[in-house]
């Protein structure tokens, strides 16, 4: 896929910007603070509905304007061409596809962006949020069900906590039927996420061999949140007292977790930090040719200040296997990177906001 047109009003420093951008590669390049990193950000929210940047929603809009929207013009492997919008008024978001409103899940679902950035490392050091929120959007586009999965356990998980927090809810009547139905989803969703780890793991594998092959072999560790020798309801009954003590549930699909291991390096805390983003990179391309063989088309690729998070090498190599794959790559840096210097590419310089097409 492909985005051919983009629009974005009231994004941080990015008042009103129209770009046509290149099928292939398109960079994006100014100083710091100039606003090229917003653009990414941009065609991010029509993919995840937030940000990848870390803070409050509030912080998306540009200051003094209570307003922001991001339309795009999307054209599919098959040619198929769609127009996405996404906009928010105050704390109100709304979703528009070919004009008409749809759920943020529909907007979703029509198109995907994967992003590696400066922050990227946290996939592999930070919390686990970060780790589920990268399985559960692969998850997303595969499993045609796992959203009304996800909703109907947020749902029973949030009525369970608040039961948790009022004292005169004591009754296992009342926590049964709500803790029944946490333990149905979160197996489903479990289930789910097995199976699209090990759809990944051999992605994976051969993305790591080509990033950081000194490492050794990769060990994939997955824990869903529970006990694998109970059923989740169970152990919520018998968890309940420390549940009450704490105001919030302890157990289920929201504590899940996964974890990369190697030969070289077991635990995570081995990594240097530019191993932990050489390895999130690697999750990022494995995640995006997975999508591309499920999908039958690449999802848009990101990648925010390339230059300064790889060394020249690495950058050949991700430019190289992104060149193979003939997806679109957004691309920002002061400079065009070296390992574009010879491939054509659509070049803009960003500056206080605004974007002027160089080559």
């Amino acid at each position: 896929m492909r985005f051919e047109q983009l629009r974005i009003r009231g994004l941080r420093c990015l008042s009103d910007v129209s770009v046509a951008l290149d099928p292939t590669i398109n960079v994006f390049m100014g100083a710091n603070g100039a606003g090229k990193t917003s653009v990414l950000e941009a065609v991010f929210l029509l993919s995840h509905a937030r940000s990848f940047r870390s803070g409050a929603r509030e912080a998306l809009l540009q200051r003094g304007t209570p307003q922001l929207s991001v339309f795009a013009e999307l054209r599919h492997a098959d040619e198929r061409s769609c127009r996405l919008g996404l906009g928010r008024d105050g704390v109100r978001w709304e979703a528009k596809v070919d004009g008409e409103g749809v759920t943020i899940g529909q907007l979703v679902h029509e198109c995907a962006v994967v992003c590696f950035e400066p922050g990227s490392h946290a996939l592999i050091a930070g919390a686990a949020e970060e780790r589920r929120r990268y399985l559960d959007w692969g998850v997303f586009h595969v499993e045609q069900d796992f959203l009304s999965s996800w909703r109907r356990y947020q749902r029973a998980l949030k009525q369970r906590n608040s039961l948790l927090r009022s004292t005169a809810a004591l009754a296992d009547g009342l926590f049964a039927p709500w803790e029944a139905e946490l333990a149905q989803c979160a197996h489903h969703i479990d289930r789910q996420r097995r199976t699209y780890l090990d759809m990944l793991r051999p992605k994976l594998i051969a993305s790591i061999a080509g990033l950081l092959p000194e490492l050794g072999q990769l060990d994939l560790r997955y824990r869903r949140g529970w006990s694998e020798d109970l059923d989740l309801a169970q152990q919520l009954r018998e968890q309940r007292g420390r549940d009450l003590a704490r105001g919030h549930t302890t157990l289920g699909a929201h504590r899940a977790d996964w974890s990369i291991g190697f030969e070289q390096a077991p635990l995570r805390e081995h990594l240097s930090r530019g191993q932990e983003k050489l390895t999130a990179l690697a999750c990022m391309l494995a995640q995006a040719e997975l999508y591309a063989q499920r999908r039958g088309e690449w999802p848009v690729v990101c990648l925010d200040d390339l230059a300064s998070e790889l060394d020249q090498s690495h950058q050949a190599a991700v430019v190289a296997q992104l060149s193979a794959a003939n997806t679109q790559v957004l691309l920002t840096g002061t400079e065009i990177p070296q390992a574009l210097q010879a491939l054509p590419s659509r070049v803009f310089h960003v500056e206080q906001g605004e974007l002027t097409r160089l080559l």
